[in-house]
């Protein structure tokens, strides 16, 4: 299914512009984080939002991508299939990231809600006339691509090089301290509550591991006291540090490989 069908299929969550860009939600993270009101009164009057039902494709590889949007609420993948039909995450999509890219018509990815997404999105041309002419809007989403960047090539060590019980933590690690900044942390507490974005399937797919590989780390995890369970998908961090000695971090937050 295309993308531009989806977008009639789910017309009827469509959403009035009911939160203001001064108070949303992702404000101080989103692609709009360094615009001043001028600028502000021009994104409010070019956006709009949608809901996506946990599932729904939100853009499909190789297929037009009309729209380019951050996500306020909820959670998304980024994924490859193979002609064999082998499927692998490369990435996770959570409040305040960004969907598509200015200059590229297509989308290079599938893209699934994981939960219920709602969307801040904005029509193509105009938001590539925007980056244009908005030099806040260009450099916040370049900084934001260079941080995407260091992130990729960091999982790339994680995956490539790390055992199974280092992939799981270093998961929670990232995790955490994505959750920390979007709250306008510096760094996660000591100790807190996590909320899992993913399903255990889909955290063993996001990490390249099977699902019994993934459960027994959580098990064994859990069983030396660096979290409790509190739910499938809550668990509480008891140290943060420690985990992120589990991880295999030096001192200065890199991955010793």
């Amino acid at each position: 299914m295309q993308i531009n069908a989806l977008d009639t299929v789910f017309a009827m969550v469509q959403l009035k512009p009911v939160i203001g860009c001064g108070n949303c939600p992702i404000r101080h993270n989103a692609v709009c984080a360094e615009c001043d009101a001028d600028e502000l009164a021009i994104l409010e009057r070019a956006k709009s939002y949608v809901t996506f039902s946990a599932g729904a494709r939100l853009a499909e590889a190789g297929e037009p991508l009309d729209h380019l949007s951050s996500i306020i609420t909820g959670c998304a993948t980024m994924s490859r299939t193979l002609e064999d039909g082998r499927r692998q995450t490369v990435g996770l999509l959570l409040p305040s990231d960004f969907i598509g890219r200015p200059g590229r018509a297509n989308s290079a990815y599938d893209i699934e809600a994981v939960s219920e997404v709602t969307l801040c999105r904005f029509e193509r041309r105009t938001f590539e006339d925007l980056v244009r002419n908005t030099p806040h809007i260009a450099t916040r989403l370049m900084t934001m691509a260079l941080d995407e960047l260091d992130a990729s090539r960091d999982w790339a060590v994680v995956l490539g090089r790390m055992t199974a019980r280092e992939k799981v933590v270093s998961l929670l690690v990232n995790l955490a301290r994505r959750a920390a900044r979007r709250e306008g942390k510096t760094a996660p507490e000591k100790s807190f509550t996590l909320h899992l974005p993913l399903s255990r399937e889909g955290l063993a797919d996001y990490l390249g591991l099977t699902i019994e590989t993934t459960s027994r780390q959580f098990t064994a995890l859990r069983k030396d006291g660096l979290f409790e369970m509190l739910s499938n998908r809550e668990l509480r961090i008891v140290d943060f540090d420690r985990l992120v000695i589990e991880a295999g971090e030096d001192d200065d937050g890199g991955v010793i490989v």
